[in-house]
């Protein structure tokens, strides 16, 4: 079916891009500040040597794996947080911020415990070089004990972002991640505390994030946590929560599950080529900074609107949403390029490590403007509308099913060239959006969840 509505005068489109930008360069700036706090751990230390760049890296993949479990639970709580405060319901939204909040304790203290006990057998995972495996646990004993107010903040934040507050939000976590920066600086330059320096940075940074964020609480018109939410959840809400979560938990771990096996490949093609993907993942994951904010401010603007029943306006705002994703993937992609010089000039490595970025930042160019379409689609407007499963069976078959075995095959059966291999990893999105686009055109996410 056609939309009914289109945003026709210049003044409906202005007020639309107003209010997706108030929150996209929020976003984005946050996003960018995240990213900027990985490439500070790697970028400082690679000033240093290259192997401890290599082995943060390897054990940042850890994190890594954390902070797709976080976002999924902040997926599930924007999806129904975002039609709830459109409904007008303030107590659903806490009650999906309790219920929430008690998954994601369980889960940081799940990987706190490992990165307590076993690091080893984590860093095992990602490299079989002794060296990285032991630099690497050194980092993650420090380190694992950022994983709950890592939790507990993002999670409270994401509320903050579904009920008005994106400022605000942006603020408490920009401001954390300058003192990320500042403090990797002090401790690894002047204490000279290298690998433990990087991790006590990110441990007192995150500290600071959730003592700023919890304290928001106490204001007059926050979202509450409140204690008998977090206790006893309503059922018919839990089942809810968990209907749309676990979907997007299969995407996740389809997806993440994938990124990381494919940094398990890179780990097993030496030193240098981990070194060049670890730049190289840094650079790319700063350049869908703003893309990323694109789609997780739409995906609040179109629940929004599905939750007050205007499902086509949420169809026209969607699509205008992805339009503007893929022009903001195209300049960055374009940004790219053109950094790829002074990138070269500034990261220390060895000749052959050099080499493989060198062509790693022209492989990223292409897959920075597939990666703005397919997650502001996948990852922001389907979930908008509880079509999370989408993404999961989507992930599980392009990256399970196409791209993971197609670059196990390329690197220990071919031993094709790394950036061959490299080549291949990247492929997962441009196969995606063609697929995405059809199902976009469908109109079946376009739903109320609420009740």
């Amino acid at each position: 079916m056609e939309n009914t509505i289109t945003l026709t005068s210049n003044n409906e489109r202005r007020a639309f891009n107003r209010r997706l930008f108030s929150m996209v360069l929020p976003l984005a700036f946050q996003g960018f500040m995240t990213a900027a706090v990985s490439a500070s751990d790697a970028i400082m230390l690679g000033f240093l040597e290259q192997e401890a760049l290599s082995a943060v890296s390897l054990a940042g993949q850890v994190t890594f794996v954390l902070n797709l479990c976080i976002t999924v639970l902040v997926q599930g709580t924007t999806m129904l947080a975002a039609q709830y405060w459109g409904k007008g319901d303030r107590s659903t939204v806490e009650k999906v911020l309790g219920l929430s909040m008690r998954y994601v304790i369980a889960v940081t203290a799940v990987f706190l415990s490992a990165a307590l006990i076993c690091p080893q057998l984590l860093m095992r995972v990602f490299t079989n070089e002794q060296a990285l495996v032991e630099r690497g646990a050194d980092y993650l004993r420090i380190a694992g004990l950022s994983y709950l107010p890592l939790g507990v903040s993002q999670l409270y934040l994401c509320i903050m972002k579904n009920s008005g507050k994106t400022a605000k939000s942006t603020v408490i976590g920009s401001s954390a991640m300058l003192l990320n920066v500042g403090l990797n600086a002090l401790f690894i330059f002047g204490l000279n505390m290298g690998i433990q320096g990087a991790a006590l940075a990110t441990v007192l940074a995150m500290l600071v994030q959730a003592a700023w964020t919890l304290a928001q609480i106490v204001k007059r018109d926050s979202v509450k946590i409140r204690r008998s939410y977090l206790m006893k959840t309503d059922r018919a809400l839990r089942r809810d929560f968990l209907h749309y979560t676990w979907p997007i938990m299969g995407n996740y771990f389809f997806w993440g599950g994938g990124m990381t096996i494919f940094a398990s490949i890179i780990g097993h093609l030496g030193s240098d080529a981990v070194a060049a993907n670890s730049v190289a993942s840094i650079v790319r994951n700063m350049s869908t900074c703003a893309a990323t904010g694109m789609g997780t401010a739409g995906a609040i603007l179109v629940g929004n609107e599905l939750g007050r029943n205007e499902i086509e306006r949420a169809k026209v705002y969607a699509k205008r949403v992805l339009w503007l994703a893929g022009g903001l993937g195209l300049c960055a992609g374009l940004l790219l390029l053109c950094l790829r010089p002074v990138i070269l000039n500034v990261i220390t490595l060895t000749p052959g490590a050099k080499e493989n970025l060198s062509g790693m930042l022209v492989i990223c160019s292409y897959y920075v403007v597939a990666a703005a379409v397919s997650s502001a689609a996948i990852g922001g407007i389907f979930c908008a509308g509880g079509k999370s499963r989408f993404g999961c069976i989507c992930d599980g078959v392009v990256l399970w099913g196409i791209v993971a075995p197609m670059a196990f095959a390329a690197a220990f059966w071919l031993h094709l060239p790394t950036l061959a291999v490299y080549f291949i990893i990247m492929l997962d999105d441009v196969i995606k959006v063609p697929v995405a686009l059809w199902y976009f055109r469908k109109y079946s996410w376009a739903q109320n969840l609420t009740r």
